[in-house]
């Protein structure tokens, strides 16, 4: 049996009236979320904020208010009477026929043009409308709780005039749902109701202004045949009437300030929302950006639609629909009432329609909700130049890139570049995803670039966006070999100018590479995929250009990866049309690669094909591949064959011109001098390199020779002057951006402060040095640092640390055959076993130490002891 409802007629005062009130509530057994939505069901407008307000405070509710919770908690019409009848009765007995937080001005003061406009009381007093224009509170409202707790703080901030709240973001972000949820939280915050208005901004016919306010002045009690047929008087009366009111105005997809500034109100207890897909950039107000969803929040609104359990069952497919919707909500929401509305649907079915770039936007479309029509709308209201640049953009290779490439693409200078993005930006089809040290990174999203991929293919002839892509392909090869030319770290010497088919001008290039190692660490990414583009389009010797000149990037930042996968690629291509000299050198290049890598046959073999291929293309190509076969001839002991390849190099480095090659071969044969114990002979070849070094301006030359000196120091035993040589090839070596070859110094550093007695301070250089080794994959370095570290520990008295460590570099030195170093590493644990008690170890291993030292001399890669 269903218990009556509470007479409101039993009620005294306003306090008791609520009292009842509440009790309806308890005894309905409804949550306020389902009252809400019953609410709804029968017609009626009743937010949970609104019912909690109403009901927590001793002061009579609205009588709408009352009406629709009696509805919602399953009173009958005869009962809805009943409780407005009482609620009549209390306010009169009150003196007031409604209870609002504000003294409304008297119906005499609204003058005659309101004076038809009121609604009449029971009692026969004339009193404005409350407006209550806001859409339903959205049911479902995931991932924006910090944006709506910071609006409404912002709206709800007393100052001088209304409170403005600019709502911007990219179509299908959420802006009009924060913007409703936010007015429905506020509605006790506003007692003279709330004013909205779709401006439909960027549709083909926008609202005007005039049409809105007519709408707002009737909602506000004034009468349709009355409304000001002027404009002016539209606005003024607009404003006098929000003048003393506390209300809320959202305007709701706004095209710009224009379309804004006649709507907003002048009441200090107004507040205003706007919403829109512009920046909008020249109005005033608290400013509340809205970006998409990361994937948890996008995987949170899945779920929210489809059940944890449904979602649980296949989380892969959950997660691809999120990342392919590019994290944007109304994309996750429309895949999600898809699947909502199918129930025997997997989401594996929806995951593989959404992972075909040709079929993505339709399949993101439900009802009359489609995402491509949204962000069409946005599209559409843009100029056709800027059009055409978002054609142009989403053709290339990647999402992310900076204002060189959009200039690139347009032919253009970078000021023009910056023009078309700002207006790009300006309606959020281009974001800014950060901003660099040497500029601002841009970025497309995922659906964005789709539609405009789109839209190129219709608009832009095949021969316009074939230029295009050469004129970016250009743009990164001339950057990309400035860049490496400034940096000097690679001992190629050969331009890859003669490739470049477009360029910017030299004041905007001098711009971009201010500092040259940032905007490559910045770029490599982009870069690497223009290559791969380009090669996909069977341009290749462009391709292989940047491939080669990307050499640079790759070795000082150790992306060892990257450099290998790309240039061999770029190798089979070059091979395949028959194109030798972009053949000759990327051979090079991998055989610098190979070297570093400990990879010596692989390496030998690339210098050598090198070499070959290079026959009459001139002393250039030449003397890199010679110098490189060289070293390789040195690391495996082959000292005549080395010697006499450093040499051929030099003479070759002279002729080309190529100081930096030059450098390479003069220490090379000063490394094989110290290692034969020819100091003296071996400081003069290292004197040598440093005066062409430094002549030259070839910091990476500087610092090699001077780490060259340091080892010849240390072979002295003069530790003073071989720190101060690392200490100063250290700090051009971080100066450079070449990570590796100030791990080289430091731990030589480390290593020669052990010996000094500062036994901390080289034990510490030491270590940070063993993990940069492995951080790189440098297997020499991390032997030569865990031997030093040895050392360390036997210096402070600890043997069986000291042994742990020596047997560590002993295998290392080992496995890649550097006999020479291995002696020393079999040295340092006959040390150890020494000084833990164990003679007959320590003997054995200085017998293991001294046929070590009678084999082949071999030295390890990238990093000997005097050029490491």
């Amino acid at each position: 049996m269903t218990t009556p409802l509470p007479r409101p007629g039993h009620a005294r005062t306003a306090a008791e009236f609520v009292a009842l009130l509440r009790a309806t509530k308890t005894r309905s057994g409804l949550s306020y979320r389902t009252l809400e939505r019953e609410a709804r069901k029968a017609g009626d407008h009743l937010p949970v904020s609104t019912m909690a307000n109403a009901l927590g405070r001793g002061s009579l509710p609205r009588p709408e208010v009352v009406a629709a919770l009696v509805r919602a908690c399953g009173g009958d019409p005869a009962a809805v009477r009943e409780w407005l009848a009482a609620h009549e009765v209390l306010a009169r007995r009150e003196g007031a026929p409604r209870t609002e937080a504000v003294a409304r001005p008297s119906p005499e003061s609204w003058g005659p043009l309101a004076a038809g406009g009121a609604e009449e009381d029971a009692g026969g007093d004339r009193w404005p409308l409350t407006p209550w224009l806001l859409p339903a509170d959205p049911a479902l409202f995931v991932g924006r709780e910090e944006e709506l707790d910071t609006a409404c703080r912002m709206l709800d901030r007393p100052g001088p005039g209304p409170s403005v709240v600019l709502v911007t973001g990219p179509a299908g972000v959420g802006k009009t749902a924060l913007a409703v949820r936010a007015g429905h939280q506020l509605a006790p915050r506003f007692p003279d109701g709330q004013l909205y208005a779709d401006l439909r901004g960027f549709d083909a016919e926008p609202a005007e202004p005039f049409t809105v306010l007519g709408a707002f002045l009737r909602a506000l009690g004034v009468r349709g045949g009355v409304v000001p047929s002027d404009m002016t008087d539209r606005v003024h009366l607009y404003r006098t009437l929000l003048a003393q009111r506390q209300t809320l105005i959202v305007l709701d997809n706004a095209a710009d300030a224009r379309q804004v500034g006649e709507l907003l109100p002048n009441g200090a207890r107004c507040a205003v929302v706007v919403t829109s897909r512009t920046t909008l950039a020249d109005m005033s107000g608290h400013r509340l950006p809205l970006g998409v969803f990361d994937s948890a929040t996008g995987l949170t609104l899945l779920r929210e639609m489809l059940g944890t359990d449904r979602t649980a069952e296949d989380a892969g497919s959950a997660r691809s629909i999120v990342d392919t919707c590019g994290g944007l909500p109304l994309a996750v929401w429309v895949a999600g009432a898809r699947l909502a509305a199918r129930p025997h649907w997997p989401l594996r079915k929806v995951a593989r329609a959404l992972a075909d770039e040709q079929r993505r936007l339709d399949e993101l479309a439900v009802g009359h909700i489609a995402v491509r029509a949204s962000l069409d709308l946005s599209y559409q209201g843009m100029t056709p130049a800027t059009q055409h640049a978002l054609g142009l953009l989403a053709l290339m290779p990647t999402a992310d890139f900076g204002v060189w490439a959009l200039a690139a693409l347009l032919g253009v200078d970078l000021v023009e570049a910056e023009k078309v993005l700002d207006d790009l930006v300006e309606v959020h089809l281009v974001g800014v995803r950060a901003v660099g040290t040497t500029g601002i990174r841009y970025q497309l999203h995922d659906l964005v670039r789709v539609l405009a991929r789109e839209r190129a293919s219709g608009e832009l002839r095949r021969q316009e966006r074939a230029e295009a892509l050469t004129r970016l392909l250009g743009a990164a090869l001339h950057l990309a070999d400035r860049a490496a030319d400034t940096l000097s770290v690679d001992f190629q010497g050969v331009s890859q100018s003669d490739l470049v088919s477009w360029r910017l001008s030299p004041g905007d290039t001098e711009q971009l590479l201010a500092a040259p190692l940032a905007w490559f660490t910045e770029e490599r990414q982009f870069l690497i995929q223009v290559a791969d583009q380009a090669l996909d389009r069977s341009e290749v010797a462009p391709a292989a250009g940047l491939a080669t000149t990307l050499t640079t990037l790759f070795q000082v930042g150790g992306h060892f990866d990257d450099w290998e996968r790309l240039q061999k690629r770029s190798l089979k291509a070059a091979t395949h049309v028959g194109d030798r000299r972009s053949a000759s050198q990327l051979h090079r290049c991998l055989g610098e690669l190979t070297t570093i890598l400990d990879r010596y046959p692989e390496a030998l073999d690339h210098f050598e094909q090198a070499l070959l291929l290079a026959e009459g293309l001139g002393p250039s190509y030449r003397a890199s591949a010679t110098a490189g076969l060289a070293y390789v001839h040195r690391l495996l002991g082959q000292y005549e064959a080395a010697v006499r390849r450093f040499e051929e190099a030099a003479e070759l480095a002279r002729k080309a011109g190529n100081v930096n090659c030059l450098v390479y071969a003069t220490t090379g044969i000063g490394v094989i001098a110290l290692e034969h114990g020819r100091v003296p002979a071996a400081m003069e070849r290292f004197t040598e390199g440093l005066r062409v070094s430094r002549s030259g301006g070839y910091r990476p030359g500087e610092a090699q020779a001077l780490r060259c000196l340091g080892q010849s120091h240390r072979a002295l035993g003069a530790y003073a002057p071989a720190a101060e040589s690392f200490r100063l090839a250290a700090a051009i070596s971080t100066e450079l951006g070449d990570r590796l070859g100030a791990t080289h110094a430091t731990c030589w550093l480390g290593d020669i402060l052990v010996r000094q007695g500062s036994l901390h301070e080289g034990r510490r250089m030491l270590a940070r040095s063993l993990w940069t080794y492995r951080e790189f994959g440098n297997i020499w370095g991390e032997a030569a640092a865990l031997n030093a570290l040895a050392e360390a520990q036997l210096s402070a008295g600890r043997p069986e640390h000291a042994r742990r460590r020596a047997e560590a570099a002993v295998r290392l030195w080992q496995d890649i055959g550097a006999r020479t170093w291995l002696a020393t590493g079999l040295d340092t644990l006959a040390e150890a076993h020494a000084l833990g008690g164990d003679h007959d170890a320590a003997a054995r291993t200085r017998e293991a130490a001294a046929a070590a030292r009678r084999g082949a001399v071999a030295l390890p890669s990238g990093a000997g002891p005097a050029d490491g």
